[in-house]
């Protein structure tokens, strides 16, 4: 099953559309996570010397450093023309919204966001949920509207 993630998106009705995305989804989330450990070494660098620029002021943004790295990286990327991560784009898969529009940079941010905080409340509910819901939508995708679909 072959789905083209720039055209517009309809909701597949066809089951092999979401068959093994919770497993998926895993691997993509480890690859993801790396990269953004990654990226923020630089952010690191940037962040030192705009503290020196700002006498002290900017080190206060080390504590979250790690938070803004991965909202812009989800916010770039799922919310980009792939509709996917690297990590995701890597295992196959895309997001997409029930409704049919594409994922903006904001609606990307608020699924991190709950994938946040509904994994700090909910931590083994949440993969639960994927294998006893249709499609395989975790808790946040359906508080948001959105799943996850294979690309390839």
């Amino acid at each position: 099953m072959s789905l083209d993630p720039h055209a517009v998106q309809a909701v597949p009705d066809d089951w092999r559309a979401y068959s093994g995305t919770l497993s998926r989804r895993i691997f993509a989330f480890a690859i993801d996570y790396v990269l953004i450990l990654v990226l923020c070494i630089p952010a690191a660098v940037v962040v030192f010397f705009l503290g020196i620029l700002t006498l002290g002021l900017g080190f206060y943004l080390y504590p979250v450093l790690f938070f803004v790295v991965a909202a812009l990286y989800f916010g770039a990327t799922v919310g980009g023309n792939a509709q996917a991560s690297p990590g995701m784009r890597a295992m196959g898969i895309a997001m997409i919204r029930v409704d049919g529009q594409k994922i903006d940079f904001l609606t990307a941010i608020i699924h991190l966001v709950l994938f946040w905080i509904l994994n700090s409340i909910l931590t083994p509910l949440i993969l639960l949920a994927g294998l006893f819901t249709e499609r395989s939508r975790l808790v946040h995708d359906l508080l948001i509207g959105t799943a996850t679909v294979r690309t390839q």
